[in-house]
């Protein structure tokens, strides 16, 4: 008979992992340039093409094309309750929903900024960041309502 401490031993180790493939797509795309509406490694990526193309080749999930439309995806997750792999979004534009990254742990996120930018890690402590955070979201691998 398995226990529920085994179960909850075994989910935990479940979840680790599943954020350590999304951890090691996203941290091999940093330095990769960032282009408006780019989607590929190859030519460029801007936020949202970064997330939708570290989700697709960790966990063959796709997501939505924009952060607006990625922001309706999954389970909200309050700030203090971040876990790796969680995604985290900023209102940059004036508008919620603008931005997206991918949490690291620790406080940190990867992202592909702006023009001019390239994929990099920041940390959600920053004035910056700090003041335009609006929510994250969890994505559960393999939940068909995500594609």
């Amino acid at each position: 008979m398995i226990s529920r401490t085994n179960l909850a031993i075994a989910r935990l180790q479940e979840i680790t992992n599943r954020a350590s493939e999304l951890a090691t797509q996203a941290l091999a795309m940093l330095g990769i340039n960032y282009r408006y509406g780019g989607n590929s490694p190859d030519t460029g990526l801007d936020c949202s093409g970064l997330v939708r193309y570290v989700f697709k080749e960790a966990w063959g999930t796709d997501l939505p094309r924009t952060s607006l439309e990625i922001s309706r995806v999954g389970e909200k997750v309050g700030s203090d309750n971040l876990q790796p792999g969680d995604l985290v979004f900023y209102n940059t534009l004036r508008r919620g929903f603008s931005h997206v990254g991918i949490y690291l742990g620790d406080g940190k996120f990867i992202h592909s900024p702006s023009t001019g930018g390239q994929v990099r890690i920041e940390s959600m402590d920053e004035s910056y960041w700090k003041k335009r955070f609006n929510g994250a979201r969890r994505i559960i691998a393999g939940d068909d309502e995500q594609k």
